[in-house]
C-alpha cells in the first residue's frame, strides 16, 4: 500500500497522487529536523557543482526527464522531485558524498533498483536521490568458502548467475531479480519465496560494508562464520532502509545447487488442509521444501483471466490451491518422495487433485500463476493490500477471522490471500464488493486496516513482513512497536545520524 491511508493499484494513481499531495504537501518534523515539501527547497549552485564534482557532469542528473525513473516507484503510485540525482561508481564517491551532505546538512534518499513497494527510495521532499546502481562489482565468488561479496548496485540476477557459475546457489529469489539490487535487498531486509528453507536477507550475510552519515566507512566485510568479537554491527543496517548508513557492498553466504527440483500445483479444500500438507512435506523432505505457497480460487480465476499464456493446472476448481517446491542435492529420487508427500495427503483428505511439473516450462507455468497473483487484482477494482506475517501454526485462524472481521466491516468485500504459507507470510489483500465505487471504497483504506491489523495483533504477528516501513507504515509503527525497542531505535538514529540526513521521515 501506499500509506497507511492511501490506495495502492496502478489503477487508483490519480487519487493517489491526490492523496500524496494532500498529505505530503506540508513541512513535517520527524524526530531530527525539519522536512519541507518541494517548493520551499533548492539546492544552493555552489553546493549543487560541489556534490557534481564528486561523481563527474555524466553522472549527477538534473535534467527533469532523466530524472524522472528515479522519481516514481515500480507501481506508479509515489512521485517524489529531486534537484540532484548522483550515481556515484565507487565507495569512495559515496563516501565523499555523505562526508558533504553531514557537513551542509543536505537529506539524502539512497536508492538501489527502485522496486520497493512502501516508498522508502522515493525522495518526497526533495532530497537527493543518491542511486547505487553503479556499484556493480561483484568483487569475489568464492566456491571453497561458499561466499560471494557484491557491491550494492549489483542485480539479484548476476549475483544468482554468479554462483550457478561456480555450482553454488545463492538463495534468495524475488520475481524482481533482473532490477532489485543486493544493496536494496539487504537494506529493506526481503523476502522472497525461498524464505521457508533459506530465510531471508539478513539470513545471508557474512560481513558488510557500509558509509555511515558523516563518510566513514564502515569494513566488516568478511567471510567468517564464527566472529565473536563484539556486538554484530551489520544488523543495525541490513533492515533500516537506509536511515542509518548507505550499505555499499555485502559477503553473502551460497548454498550447493541442488542436482534435483520438482514443482506440484495442488487444490486442497482449506487453508487448514495446506497447513497439515506442509507438516506432511517437511516431515518427509527434512528440509528440502524450499517454497510452499497458498492462494485462493477467487485470485485464480483473474488469473486466468487476465494474465495471458496461464492456464488452469488442474481438471476441477477448489477453494485453495498450494505450489510446491521440492529441492534436493540428490539427482533421483525426489519425484518419489513428492508423490508420497502428495498421496499421504490424498488419503488424510488434504489434497483433492495435484499435477507435478513434467518439466522445467511446466514449472515455469506453475509458477507464472502465483506471480501474476497480486498483479491481476488491480482487475477486480479497488484493492487494499497487506504485508504480513503470523506464526505458521496461526495463519488459518488468521485468514478466518480477518476474513470475517473485514466481510463484517463491508459486506461483500472480497479478501483476496496468497502468499508464503511456510513462513507465516501472507499479503493479505481485500478488493472491493462487486460493483461499488471504487473511490468510495478505498475511503475506508483506514477502516479495513484497523481491522486487519487487529487480527494480525491478536495472534502475535507483524504488519511488515518483507516489505519494510518506509513512509507507508511508519505512523502505524508505535502502535505495534514494543515502546522500548522504539525507544532504542530513535537513540540509534540520533546516534548515527544526528542531522537527519539519511532518508528522513522513513521508517521514523
Amino acid at each position: 500500500m501506499i500509506d497507511s491511508h492511501a490506495p495502492l493499484l496502478r489503477g487508483d494513481i490519480t487519487l493517489a497522487r491526490a492523496y500524496i499531495r494532500c498529505h505530503l504537501s506540508h513541512p513535517v518534523t520527524f524526530g531530527c529536523v525539519p522536512m519541507l515539501d518541494k517548493s520551499a527547497t533548492k539546492l544552493d549552485p555552489t553546493l549543487l557543482a560541489r556534490f557534481t564534482a564528486i561523481v563527474g557532469e555524466r553522472y549527477a542528473i538534473t535534467d527533469p526527464g532523466q530524472q524522472a525513473p528515479y522519481l516514481v516507484e515500480m507501481r506508479n503510485m509515489f512521485e517524489g522531485h529531486t534537484p540532484l540525482v548522483l550515481r556515484p561508481s565507487s565507495v569512495a564517491e559515496v563516501a565523499a558524498i555523505l562526508k558533504l551532505a553531514n557537513e551542509t546538512v543536505t537529506p539524502l534518499v539512497p536508492q538501489g533498483g527502485n522496486t520497493g513497494l512502501v516508498g522508502g527510495q522515493i525522495p518526497l521532499h526533495s532530497e537527493i536521490v543518491l542511486s547505487l546502481n553503479r556499484l556493480d562489482r561483484i568483487r569475489e565468488v568464492d566456491p571453497t568458502s561458499n561466499t560471494i561479496t557484491c557491491e550494492a548496485g549489483v542485480t539479484l540476477q548476476r549475483t544468482r548467475e554468479a554462483a550457478a557459475a561456480v555450482d553454488r546457489l545463492y538463495p534468495q529469489l524475488l520475481p524482481s531479480e533482473g532490477t532489485c539490487t543486493i544493496g536494496g535487498n539487504l537494506s529493506t531486509n526481503a523476502g522472497g519465496t525461498a524464505a521457508i528453507a533459506h530465510g531471508i536477507a539478513r539470513s545471508h550475510v557474512l560481513g558488510i560494508e557500509v558509509v555511515l552519515a558523516d563518510g566513514r566507512i564502515l569494513n566488516n566485510l568478511n567471510k567468517l562464520k564464527k566472529d565473536n568479537t563484539g556486538y554484530d554491527l551489520k544488523n543495525l543496517f541490513i533492515g533500516a532502509e537506509g536511515t542509518l548508513g548507505i550499505i555499499t557492498a555485502a559477503v553473502l553466504r551460497l548454498v550447493p545447487r541442488p542436482r534435483s527440483v520438482e514443482t506440484a500445483f495442488v487444490g486442497v479444500a482449506s487453508a487448514d488442509a495446506a497447513l497439515e500438507l506442509l507438516g506432511i512435506a517437511t516431515e518427509r523432505t527434512a528440509g528440502g521444501v524450499t517454497s510452499f505457497e497458498i492462494m485462493t480460487r477467487r485470485g485464480i480465476e483473474l488469473v486466468l483471466q487476465h494474465a495471458a499464456g496461464c492456464r488452469d493446472p488442474l481438471v476441477d476448481a477448489h477453494p485453495w490451491y498450494v505450489l510446491i517446491e521440492l529441492s534436493s542435492q540428490q539427482r533421483e529420487g525426489l519425484r518419489a518422495i513428492l508423490e508420497d508427500v502428495l498421496a499421504q495427503g490424498m488419503e488424510r483428505n488434504l489434497v483433492v487433485d495435484a499435477t507435478i511439473a513434467d518439466s522445467l516450462e511446466q514449472a515455469k507455468a506453475f509458477w507464472r500463476i502465483r506471480e501474476m497473483f497480486g498483479e491481476v487484482q488491480r482487475h477486480a477494482g479497488g484493492s487494499i493490500k497487506h504485508d504480513v506475517s503470523v506464526p505458521v501454526a496461526a495463519v488459518p485462524a488468521f485468514i478466518k477471522d480477518a476474513d470475517s472481521a473485514v466481510t463484517a466491516l463491508i459486506p461483500g468485500a472480497r479478501p483476496l490471500p496468497f502468499g508464503h504459507l511456510g513462513d507465516g507470510n501472507i499479503h493479505y489483500n481485500v478488493t472491493q464488493p462487486v460493483g461499488a465505487d471504487k473511490a468510495e471504497y478505498l475511503k475506508r483504506w483506514d477502516d479495513v486496516n484497523a481491522v486487519v491489523f487487529a487480527v494480525v495483533k491478536r495472534y502475535g504477528g507483524s504488519i511488515s513482513a518483507e516489505h519494510g516501513i518506509g513512509v507507508v507504515k511508519r505512523d502505524l509503527l508505535p502502535s505495534v512497536k514494543d515502546p522500548v525497542a522504539l525507544d532504542l531505535m530513535r537513540t540509534l538514529k540520533r546516534t548515527l545520524d544526528p542531522k537527519c540526513i539519511l532518508n528522513p521521515g522513513k521508517v521514523l
